[in-house]
């Protein structure tokens, strides 16, 4: 049973109503609302629920803030995890919207007008921020959403509100590939380098698919071509590194799992013409030097619109243009899902036709 009460402050003057629910088998609910008109149907919402049985407590989401989740979800969640970084810039991103809001006053509709903001936002380097980014802020918003349902009791009656909120149109995946003799002209401009680590890295890229930040120690920078974060790594080692085998061991990957990479003879050949570092590192350089050197050499080489992420796309279409069927090639990528591999993917129709005969 409901009973409604005015509520007034020390002036004698009302200031609102409120709400006390006493029902056999619930807990009492109480809760304060500026017009009896708002109390009446909160009142009748809440006592239908309980006929129903579909009453649940919102007490806890209610005294909760987002802004709570997340640093608890940092705390618990990603405390675990070696390399978190862009996570927790993305939580910071999310805190600065929704930090104040009750949990249980987290609608879809506020999501929505976030993402639509967000888009319009200005990111690093002065570009728009992209919708990966924005995607990937609500699929963490999603994830600490979730937790708290699940595990820490937050009840969400009207279920996770990032459920209901359209994903951003990603923009068409890039499919820049070596063209004619480009390759021949940047492995001369790599040569040319100041950075003598450029040139075999960069065959070193080609031949295995490897990513930057698994090959090269990385201080975590945005990148200034597409202001991503990478995980701080130390790159690859040469006590994982075994040349008889044609093996390099990557303990820790942006997937957060571990993967051996098997080598080509081109490959191999390459690190042994390597000097060997007291550091125990393969390449002695960073992440962010070689992006700054081979911007460079491509532009002494004269090609445009190319990235070393790029060497990504390029050596993945390579194995499997010699050959190899989309598991292989995915054990050796490191690639999670057929869908993601296919988007590294990019076979020329010219090369398909001949294989047709």
């Amino acid at each position: 049973m409901a009973t409604i009460s005015p509520r007034y402050d020390d002036q004698n003057i009302r200031i609102g109503w409120q709400v006390r629910i006493r029902k056999r088998g619930f807990p009492q609910q109480v809760r304060t609302f500026r017009t009896k008109a708002e109390a009446e149907a909160w009142a009748r919402s809440i006592e239908a629920e309980m006929d129903r049985g579909v009453w649940q407590d919102r007490s806890e989401a209610e005294r909760t803030t987002v802004g709570e989740l997340l640093d608890r979800y940092a705390r618990e969640v990603l405390a675990d995890k070696k390399h978190c970084t862009p996570e927790l810039s993305r939580l910071k991103t999310l805190d600065d919207a929704f930090g104040r809001v009750a949990v249980a006053r987290l609608t879809s509709s506020a999501i929505a007008s976030f993402r639509d903001k967000r888009l319009r936002d200005e990111g690093r380097g002065g570009k728009p921020v992209s919708g990966q980014t924005v995607k990937h802020e609500i699929g963490l918003l999603h994830r600490v959403l979730k937790k708290a349902e699940r595990e820490w009791g937050i009840a969400l009656p009207m279920g996770l509100p990032t459920e209901k909120v359209q994903a951003p149109k990603l923009p068409q995946g890039r499919d820049r590939r070596l063209q004619g003799n480009e390759e021949e002209r940047l492995l001369a401009a790599c040569a040319r380098a100041r950075n003598p680590w450029l040139l075999p890295l960069t065959r070193f890229a080609i031949e295995t698919a490897m990513r930057a930040g698994e090959m090269l120690e990385t201080k975590g920078t945005a990148d200034p071509e597409t202001g991503e974060r990478p995980i701080q790594t130390t790159g690859l080692l040469w006590k994982h590194v075994d040349l008889k085998k044609r093996t390099a061991t990557l303990p820790m990957t942006k997937n957060g799992t571990a993967r051996v990479v098997p080598l080509s003879s081109v490959a191999v050949e390459i690190l042994r013409g390597l000097p060997r570092s007291m550091d125990g590192r393969v390449f002695g350089t960073t992440y962010e030097a070689i992006h700054l050197s081979f911007t460079r050499a491509c532009k002494r080489a004269g090609i445009e619109d190319l990235r070393f992420h790029d060497l990504r796309h390029e050596a993945t279409s390579r194995l499997f243009e010699r050959g190899l069927n989309p598991m292989q090639v995915a054990a050796i990528t490191g690639h999670k899902t057929l869908q993601m591999l296919k988007r590294y993917t990019h076979l020329r129709a010219e090369d398909l036709a001949r294989l047709l005969g």
